[in-house]
């Protein structure tokens, strides 16, 4: 038994809108300068869905290798000075039982142990025995959640499948994914539905609001869809439909539910009347919080059958890293200090709360813009 280093204290405090342990703003202000807090960890290439909009579709298989030995992973966990959370992602992580039996609940008991918060990504369409175990170590659920029927979620689940799957097929697991949601919600488990502001969703983000509210679901996240990797070739929202499906859904929204946004393409040193209209309204509202982008700034991801070393779970940017050759500590530090893309939006404003964009919506909205020369309005 690896011996744990309780210096996080995360569970000091309940995850809120006051306490959101992932957002990096809340490190950087803490130790004058990003460190590493936050490991994601890909424990499985294998899913029973093809969603269009995954952001690691390309990298899924029908049979995957073995994995790292996990007392490896788990030291290198220790040495992680300051790390707070850690998330478990796929695939789909529970696929085989045999993963959240060997792997996912040792990690989530040492995340336990040791006070540090945990997440596991998950499409909640298996049975519901697969999931019961994990309620006393987990702390939040997270999911997709983008349909407004059973249709909507067979056209989009199974879209790049690479063969038909029946529509019957399909609807037995969206009626599963929901029963799962309702009784793991009513067991107490906190579950975050994240719905994809895309060219599928923008118009019908309050219907779906309410289906994720009536689930019994704690918070309902919501990000933009940028086309990246799997996605690399679905249609694109325009900044304004983007701001326009916000201010719907703020609108329609349920105030007593957390609504969480992350990765927004608008930032306080807009030049933009309308950007800095919408920020200023999600200061204000109730129960609304905006989530800096933690990767490469908090966060780095670990391929549990590699090795290897990213920014995100989805590997557009090559590994800079390896835990077989080194701490995740010293990794991250050469990402910081070192990698040329990091320096292209490694800015940050304390007074807007905000770590300047990720390399997605730079790429995507702002080319050719400096972010360190702006200067953010007073929200």
């Amino acid at each position: 038994m690896i011996e744990t280093n309780n210096t996080a204290g995360a569970w000091s405090q309940a995850i809120s809108p006051k306490n959101d342990p992932w957002d990096p703003i809340v490190s950087l202000r803490k130790y004058g300068r990003h460190v590493l807090t936050s490991v994601e960890l890909t424990v499985t290439n294998l899913c029973n869905m093809r969603c269009e909009h995954c952001a690691v579709g390309d990298s899924l298989v029908l049979k995957e290798p073995e994995q790292l030995p996990l007392p490896l992973i788990l030291k290198r966990l220790d040495e992680v000075e300051h790390l707070q959370t850690i998330s478990i992602t796929g695939g789909e992580p529970t696929f085989r039982r045999q993963t959240v039996e060997e792997k996912i609940i040792p990690l989530l008991k040492y995340a336990k142990a040791r006070g540090v918060r945990s997440q596991i990504n998950s499409n909640l369409t298996l049975s519901y025995d697969r999931y019961e175990p994990l309620l006393p170590f987990l702390d939040v659920m997270h999911i997709s959640f983008n349909y407004t029927s059973e249709r909507d979620f067979h056209e989009v689940g199974f879209a790049r499948s690479g063969h038909p799957v029946p529509a019957e097929a399909a609807y037995k697991l969206y009626d599963t994914m929901i029963e799962n949601t309702r009784k793991l919600s009513e067991a107490g488990m906190f579950i975050s539905a994240e719905s994809m502001i895309n060219y599928r969703t923008h118009e019908k983000l309050p219907q779906i609001h309410r289906m994720i509210v009536e689930m019994g679901c704690r918070r309902h996240e919501v990000h933009p869809m940028y086309a990246a990797d799997f996605a690399e070739g679905l249609p694109v929202l325009s900044l304004a439909e983007m701001r326009q499906a916000i201010h719907t859904l703020l609108d329609e929204r349920d105030p007593s539910i957390w609504m969480l946004f992350g990765t927004l393409p608008f930032f306080a040193c807009s030049e933009g009347e309308a950007d800095i209209a919408l920020l200023r309204r999600l200061r204000k509202e109730p129960n609304v919080t905006v989530r800096n982008d933690p990767d490469g700034r908090n966060r780095v991801n670990v391929n549990m059958f590699t090795g290897d070393v990213y920014v995100t779970d989805f590997a557009a940017i090559p590994a800079f890293g390896n835990v077989n050759e080194g701490r995740l500590d010293d990794i991250f530090a050469k990402w910081q200090t070192e990698h040329p893309l990091n320096q292209t939006v490694n800015c940050h404003c304390d007074a807007a709360g905000c770590c300047g964009p990720n390399l997605l919506v730079a790429d995507m909205y702002y080319k050719n813009i400096d972010f360190k020369t702006r200067q953010a309005i007073t929200l």
